[in-house]
């Protein structure tokens, strides 16, 4: 692969102007595909094979009217203090709010409270339902502030009216502040490492050609393949930090080469085909994780992660093509001014070890102290993950300023606690004779359960075979004995069926919580087996060694454990909110804990791959094991830093979205990124290391002739180019005491 790669960067140096001109014109036509396609469509939860799936298919197809994916509305109006809603003043306001909530524009039907039994018992607050002709992506501005104006108008006087519903929530501004945060701290790293403008800016060009190419094609897609705009910004903020550093590491070795007297296109070369070869299996490694979510069988998951996958696809390519052909525009123009004036060739005198070298050392002089103190100190931040709550957001994790938290805890208050998680049953009997007899025996079984404040009637759609019953529970949706009661009402789905012949199905909000979590939890060691196999099996043929990457997999579920325990304390336990801009803690999302495993799992290996790789190739040169631990902190240490704090600056620009989802992404990604690439990879990696020795390295003989031989050390490049000897290690000093 390295000679493959050599002459890859080669060619794409020489012919720098086609190479350019070539991604461009791919950039632009992916961009006006972009601007052409129709809107992307909103984000929505299916989830195949669950009972709440096949209720909601069975609504969808028995009650069509019903069923319509148009926007909602839930206006809460109350009285003033000690009127009642019923009264002549409170009932002209009602009367007057449905009138202005009718008159606004793509508005399909109004429920007026006194009609559709929504007063409350007390008789201080009813609600009114809106529902609008096209879905909350489609609802224009005007039909938004017509809303809006409506609910102002009818306050006054003591009258109090809030809004929920997904009409009220404005489109998410997707993208924007976040990228320009990331790319702006990534603009200073690069520039404090490279000491040059010009090696600044190419990883920078790379991945903002990279990332848009990705980004556009997900928008011209969107509508065929339903990708919504979550699914691009999650593909931007992984896609924009391994582009990034996928380039790093190419610029800064082809600077190594210059280093050691190379001419421009072979330094080019050279540093394709080595650092390359990392990029390609560092890729690998993510490209699997995040195409490996399509084992949860959970469509929005697996199009995130297929989408983002996509995007590093495209930061590989650009890397290994576009970059070269930026340094063949730049030349020496590429090193700082410093080493411009220097003479070529390696430099005789020997230089103070640098800062990854002396750590090197000591992590080598004590690796069992700094083993234990780095294992101890992320299993205690990993103790909050032990406590971890999930479900999906709803209203009532809203911000408590918010009109739809206000609208949420008025009518909890008010129609109690369950009213804003009420679970639908359907009753099939595939006969309009049976299914009355049927839908009353269900009503009866589980308001026999005790558990349910209310059961309505039964409605049954036109063919009258197949009724809706709708349970409010006593209990609010996030509680544990509401989703007792889901579990108890669909024990009774056999004993109905014996009974009747009807097939009961339970559904709503709660109930399609609970099978989203389930369906997580079932997933999650088939989907784990899958991804650390696959990526076992690449660093296996990286490394020529087991236990390297076994030491990556173990390092890795470290980092992924401590990272959920910092989520849960932010998130749900509300540790520092302020600080991060949390408004409501409360349960982390469902798909969290496995999103946040493929995509740190894969980007985990990245770091070892390009801090190990070139430990491998120093050893397979000749180094003893610890002098090639040494050399791999002296060349890619401060690379991998820079990398590192660029990913985690990208991650955490993210921090500022509206989006909950994307807000606890980022912060998840961010610091798993931090413990991954400072406590794990540049302290437990090297600390293993040591107290393997050249055990480390070893490799059964039967598999090493079973496994095909990818050089990605560059052992066959350098015998193909004629090299003497191993590259030039750098100059060692006398070993003293201390850091």
């Amino acid at each position: 692969m390295a000679t493959f790669l050599y002459r890859l960067g080669r060619r794409a140096f020489r012919r720098r102007g086609l190479v350019a001109l070539l991604w461009v014109a791919i950039l632009v036509g992916a961009g006006v595909a972009a601007s052409t396609a129709p809107a992307p469509p909103e984000d929505s939860f299916s989830m195949p094979g669950t009972e709440s799936q096949k209720a909601f298919d069975l609504l969808d197809e028995r009650f069509p009217a019903a069923s319509a994916e148009g926007a909602t509305a839930r206006v809460v109006i109350r009285a003033p203090e000690g009127g009642k809603i019923s009264d002549p003043a409170g009932k002209e306001r009602v009367e007057d709010l449905v009138t202005a909530l009718g008159d606004g524009p793509q508005v399909a039907s109004v429920a007026d409270p006194f009609e559709a039994d929504a007063v409350s018992k007390d008789g201080t607050t009813a609600y009114a339902s809106v529902t609008y002709k096209v879905n909350a992506m489609e609802l224009t501005d005007q039909a938004r502030d017509a809303l809006t104006a409506a609910t102002d108008d009818a306050r006054g006087d003591g009258f109090t009216v809030e809004t929920g519903g997904d009409a009220v929530m404005a489109e998410q501004e997707m993208g924007g502040t976040a990228e320009l945060i990331g790319i702006g701290v990534a603009a200073i790293v690069l520039l404090l490492t490279f000491g040059s403008l010009v090696a600044a800016g190419m990883p920078l060009l790379s991945a903002i050609i990279g990332v848009g190419i990705g980004i556009s094609a997900i928008g011209a897609l969107g509508s065929t393949l339903e990708l919504s705009a979550t699914t691009s910004t999650l593909a931007m903020m992984i896609g924009l930090a391994v582009a990034i550093d996928y380039a790093l590491f190419i610029v800064s070795r082809y600077r190594a080469e210059i280093a050691e007297g190379r001419s421009a296109e072979d330094a080019a070369g050279r540093a394709v085909g080595t650092a390359g070869s990392a990029v390609v299996f560092a890729g690998l490694t993510v490209i699997v994780a995040l195409a490996g979510l399509a084992v949860v069988n959970i469509p929005i998951l697996t199009k995130m992660g297929l989408a983002a996958a996509g995007t590093v696809g495209i930061a590989v390519l650009i890397a290994l093509t576009l970059t070269p052909a930026l340094l063949g525009f730049a030349g020496r123009k590429a090193l700082s001014r410093k080493d411009r004036k220097a003479p070529a060739g390696p430099s005789q005198a020997p230089a103070k070890p640098k800062l990854g070298t002396r750590w090197a050392r000591f992590v080598l002089r004590r690796p069992v102290t700094v083993l234990l103190t780095a294992v101890i100190g992320l299993g205690a931040v990993a103790v909050p993950a032990a406590s971890m709550e999930l479900g999906l957001p709803d209203e009532g994790s809203s911000a408590p300023d918010t009109t739809q938290r206000k609208a949420y805890d008025m009518l909890s208050e008010s129609f109690g606690a369950g009213f804003n998680g009420p679970l639908m049953v359907t009753v099939d009997t595939r006969d309009a004779d049976d299914a009355k007899a049927a839908a009353d025996t269900v009503g009866k079984k589980i308001t026999g359960l005790g558990e349910a404040a209310a059961v309505t009637p039964a409605d049954f759609n036109e063919a009258g075979d197949t009724a809706v019953l709708t349970v409010v529970p006593k209990t609010g949706p996030s509680e544990a004995a509401t989703e007792s009661l889901v579990k108890d009402i669909r024990a009774l789905s056999g004993g109905i069926e014996t009974e009747t012949g009807a097939t009961m199905l339970v559904t709503g909000a709660t109930a399609m919580t609970i099978d989203f979590s389930q369906t997580l939890d079932d997933a999650l060691v088939p989907y784990l087996a899958l991804v650390v196999g696959l990526a076992f099996l690449l660093l296996m043929l990286v490394f020529r060694s087991i236990l390297v990457p076994l030491k990556a997999a173990l390092g890795f579920l470290l980092s992924v454990a401590a990272a959920l325990g910092a989520v849960v304390a932010v998130f749900q336990w509300g540790w520092l909110a302020d600080v991060f801009g949390v408004d409501q803690p409360g349960p982390i999302m469902s798909m969290m804990p496995i999103f946040m495993i493929g995509v740190v799992f894969g980007l985990a290996m990245d770091y070892e791959v390009f801090l190990v790789t070139r430990m491998r190739e120093a050893y397979v040169h000749g180094s003893s094991a610890s002098e090639s631990v040494t050399t791999g902190f002296t060349h890619g240490g401060r690379v991998v830093a820079a990398a590192a704090i660029i990913m985690i600056s990208v991650f955490s620009g993210f921090i500022m979205e509206n989006d909950d989802m994307i807000k606890m992404m980022g912060f998840g990604l961010a610091i798993a990124v931090l413990f991954d690439a400072f406590v794990v990879r540049m302290a437990i990696v090297p600390a293993v290391l040591a107290l393997l020795g050249t055990k480390a390295w070893w490799l059964p003989k039967w598999l090493d002739r079973l496994l095909p031989n990818v050089d990605v050390e560059g052992e066959k490049l350098h015998k193909e180019l004629g090299d003497s000897g191993p590259p030039a290690q750098p100059a060692r000093e006398p070993e003293t005491a201390g850091v």
